[in-house]
């Protein structure tokens, strides 16, 4: 009978339910303390951008450590962390995981874009293909409420704590945490139009931020004898270069390329960043300049250096048009720069997702779940900060259809070969 109690026991824990066998190890005070000096430690040490905040980094310490000793889960630490990260109100600084009630990302988890002009917050942006354009929602209009909350009450609670003074970045990266809304929770936007108050239900009838889906890794087609590439979020898969390659190589006999990065919130890595420039030239050429201030505050000593990008087999040596847009972000953004600093491309859009720099991942020792925070400030050859980066030429937003891709064709058309 006793030997028999091992095998019964686990069919037990084959039948309990997932979410019960996963259930972790409580987590002491000890440990819970330990992770968050960990934490705030890893931040204060290596974040690179702190002379562009307001935030009072020290401040954070002592309002967010006064907390621990009431956390008694895992949950309540994660939201602890969350609000303590979003005292940098820095898009591309997060956690790795996140609670049923937790914010979306910006920009990947949202799909419209909003800045306070005048005043008023004015939508500048929408993404194409999800539930705020799908309802109607346009750029030009102005915001007035989320989900029956005035704006500016809206933003309270997503303003920092140790602000030494609210400046408008923060108030824009509120603003549009606000019309991001949260997980679980189904957004109901109130516009205002030519006068008239409009209510817009972007997340009816299912949530398309929650199960985003894409037709591939890439998308292409001939456009008359131009070639057309749209990347679909996809620059972090090592499997986008062979789709890539394939792709160019079907329209190696066009006479230009659109290379649509409209559509890559999530970033991506250098490793296929760099496979997609090699394919556009034909010699070794700089890229992007980092740098790292870590170096400075700690020896004194500035380090930076400029990244390179070398030719692969098979050429493309027409024209390039890149199309930008404000879900063009991280990676995205240095292929962007890269292009147009080694004179390859034509950039056409508006303002990108103006994330800073680039991340580094840590994992805290005890609650074994990561970080993000940019580490490097990353610029274009010349020096320009790569997130102030705007394109020169840009589309009509208020005109009928793709706008940005009938500019990128007549551009192609005037192009030398």
């Amino acid at each position: 009978m006793l030997r028999r109690i091992p095998r019964l026991f686990f069919l037990v824990l084959v039948f309990l339910p997932a979410a019960l066998r996963a259930q972790p190890t409580p987590l002491t005070a000890a440990q819970y303390q330990q992770d968050f000096d960990y934490f705030w430690t890893t931040v204060n040490d290596n974040y690179c951008y702190f002379d562009k905040k307001q935030t009072d980094w020290a401040q954070v310490r002592t309002l967010y450590g006064a907390q621990l000793p009431d956390i008694r889960s895992r949950s309540q630490f994660v939201r602890l962390l969350e609000n303590a990260l979003a005292e940098l109100y820095d898009n591309h600084a997060g956690l790795s995981t996140n609670l049923p009630d937790s914010r979306r990302l910006l920009p990947s988890g949202t799909d419209v874009c909003a800045q306070f002009q005048q005043g008023k917050a004015i939508v500048v942006a929408v993404r194409a293909g999800f539930g705020a354009e799908r309802v109607g929602l346009r750029p030009g209009m102005e915001l007035v409420a989320v989900n029956d909350v005035p704006i500016e009450q809206a933003l309270r609670p997503l303003l920092g704590r140790t602000l030494k003074a609210v400046d408008e970045a923060a108030r824009e990266v509120a603003l549009n945490q606000a019309l991001a809304g949260t997980h679980n929770q189904a957004r109901k936007l109130t516009v205002r139009v030519r006068g008239k108050k409009l209510e817009l239900y972007p997340d009816q009838p299912t949530a398309q931020l929650e199960n985003i889906q894409y037709n591939g890794l890439l998308e292409s087609r001939q456009i008359g004898t131009v070639g057309y590439i749209r990347i679909n979020n996809s620059l972090g898969n090592n499997a986008m270069i062979a789709a890539f390659d394939s792709a160019l190589t079907r329209l190696s006999a066009t006479t230009g390329l659109v290379l649509d990065l409209r559509e890559t919130p999530g970033g991506g890595n250098t490793v296929v960043a760099r496979a997609l420039m090699g394919r556009l030239i034909t010699q070794e050429q700089p890229y992007q300049r980092h740098e790292q201030p870590a170096e400075v505050r700690e020896f004194g000593i500035r380090r930076s250096w400029v990244e390179l990008v070398a030719p692969r087999p098979q050429p493309y040596t027409r024209p390039v048009v890149v199309l930008v847009g404000r879900w063009t972000s991280s990676m995205g953004e240095g292929l962007t720069i890269g292009l147009e600093s080694m004179r390859r491309a034509t950039i056409i859009g508006t303002e990108m997702a103006r994330l800073n720099g680039s991340i580094e991942s840590y994992r805290l020792p005890n609650s074994r779940f990561g970080f993000n925070i940019p580490t490097e400030r990353l610029y274009r050859v010349d020096g320009l900060p790569r997130e102030e980066f705007v394109p020169a030429i840009r589309p009509d937003l208020a005109a009928p259809g793709d706008a940005a891709l009938v500019k990128a064709l007549e551009q192609l058309q005037t192009a030398k070969p």
